[in-house]
């Protein structure tokens, strides 16, 4: 049960702090990028800051309401 609610925190902590995260981890996919293109390796470019500010917060609700859901189905 604990696990459960381990999982739950950190969907939550993921939908609230999904602003920081997302943009910290697009500065690191652009760093990323433009070392593989200072060496010759053409990649596609890193996702929009809000697009990944909206999927940050989309897998952290989903991972709540996921186990929201498991919880419920274990009292149940």
């Amino acid at each position: 049960m604990t696990l459960e609610f381990t999982r739950l925190l950190l969907g939550l902590l993921i939908a609230l702090f999904h602003k920081p995260l997302a943009d910290f981890i697009t500065d690191q996919d652009r760093a990323l990028v433009a070392m593989f293109r200072q060496r010759g390796v053409t990649l596609p470019g890193a996702m929009e800051r809000e697009t990944a500010r909206n999927l940050y917060f989309g897998v952290g609700i989903v991972v709540a309401m996921y186990e929201l859901a498991r919880i419920w189905m274990l009292y149940r």
